[in-house]
């Protein structure tokens, strides 16, 4: 297969696995069962479900929700670049030099 279509081939490669990530879901947890956050593998956030003693105390939603929300997006981030490096690598040309998923 020639160069362009090995290029076109990773390319829908990279968009169905993107697709693929729509639909793998990670959930975040606080220890103490106050918020749990939902979110896709391409950080789109799916759910908030929240503890009504957290509707009490507004700085505490606040802080939760920022914490909780910003956690769930580094483990999607942390999946979504593995999956896309890892299809991005299975189709690129082995160049000398040109080690960037390593």
């Amino acid at each position: 297969m020639g160069m362009m279509g090995k290029l076109k081939e990773t390319q829908q490669k990279v968009e169905e696995t993107k697709k693929r990530l729509d639909t793998v879901t990670l959930s975040e947890k606080s220890p103490d069962d106050l918020i749990q956050v939902t979110i896709t593998a391409n950080r789109a956030l799916k759910s908030i479900a929240l503890d009504p003693a957290l509707l009490q105390d507004k700085d505490q939603l606040e802080d939760y929700l920022v914490l909780y929300i910003n956690k769930a997006i580094e483990q999607a981030t942390k999946i979504n670049e593995a999956e896309l490096a890892a299809v991005a690598k299975e189709g690129m040309p082995n160049i000398p030099g040109m080690d960037m998923f390593k």
